[in-house]
């Protein structure tokens, strides 16, 4: 499977859903393909950090489920806390993800998606889920989407084809079964990618982003299985958007570690790409 050499601009012009388009639109015009995952427990952290490198990604990624409720004084502070990050997403030019990992029978995800405390769907561009259960849970994630201001013209669904742990499941076969699944009725204009390692297959008239976590540029792994690799290496193995966590929040100054992926990343995209790429 050969990563694609169109730029990101060109797919913003022809990728099949309208948040795939909204978010090429977005990597072309601030030449950045970084997602920032906020893997810190404190909501007043991960407010301070978007704001000092917002303009340095594409995509910030959440685990809002991770957050201590105990950070929280009301359930109206939850509210206020998804609003500030919607305000610095506008702010910034940038996308939010929740990186729930949705992997329930369909009526069950309708739930946890639109409500819930946290109400993803209502602040969230992007979610993603396992292909475990079947199909039902991209229709059932879908008819919440559906429902929100702006419906699938400001949401989107990625499905979770590899992962970066050691002893993952979630390869080989797997991979090759759930992007079958994104090909499927319910999927159209909804299931906008992968999280994977690499390229996955594409047929004539798909587009699939292909977002990669596990991206370090100091350290190769850590003592729970994860396992790193370098801007370089995923970009260039067909991977849009480099999925950076510790790298930059834990980092002295993540600014400038910030902006140190942003950079690599580019440059492997503008390698992958054949060309230096000035969108």
């Amino acid at each position: 499977m050969s990563p694609s050499t169109d730029t990101y601009a060109q797919r913003a012009s022809t990728h099949p859903t309208p948040l795939g388009r909204k978010l090429l639109t977005i990597m072309s015009r601030k030449k950045t393909n970084l997602c920032v995952s906020l893997d810190t427990p404190s909501p007043v952290e991960i407010l301070s950090l978007l704001a000092d490198i917002g303009p340095y990604i594409c995509l910030a990624k959440t685990h809002i489920d991770a957050i201590p409720f105990t950070a929280f004084s009301s359930f109206e502070d939850v509210h206020q806390f998804t609003a500030s990050l919607e305000a610095l997403a506008k702010e910034h030019d940038f996308l939010l993800f929740e990186d729930r990992k949705f992997a329930d029978i369909g009526n069950t995800v309708k739930a946890q998606y639109g409500s819930g405390i946290y109400k993803i769907a209502d602040w969230s561009h992007i979610t993603n889920a396992h292909s475990v259960p079947g199909d039902g849970i991209i229709a059932g994630l879908r008819e919440v989407a559906e429902g929100v201001e702006g419906g699938l013209e400001n949401r989107g669904l990625l499905l979770l084809a590899e992962m970066s742990s050691k002893g993952t499941l979630a390869k080989g076969a797997y991979r090759d079964t759930t992007v079958e699944m994104a090909r499927g009725e319910k999927a159209k204009g909804w299931v906008m990618g992968f999280i994977a390692q690499g390229a996955v297959e594409t047929r004539e008239g798909e587009d699939w982003i292909v977002m990669t976590p596990g991206v370090n540029l100091g350290v190769k792994g850590d003592a729970l299985g994860q396992q790193y690799n370098t801007p370089e290496k995923v970009v260039l193995g067909g991977s849009d958007i480099i999925i950076v966590g510790r790298g930059i929040v834990a980092a002295a100054d993540p600014v400038k570690e910030a902006v140190r992926y942003r950079d690599a990343g580019w440059k492997a995209y503008q390698k992958r790409a054949g060309r230096e790429v000035d969108e």
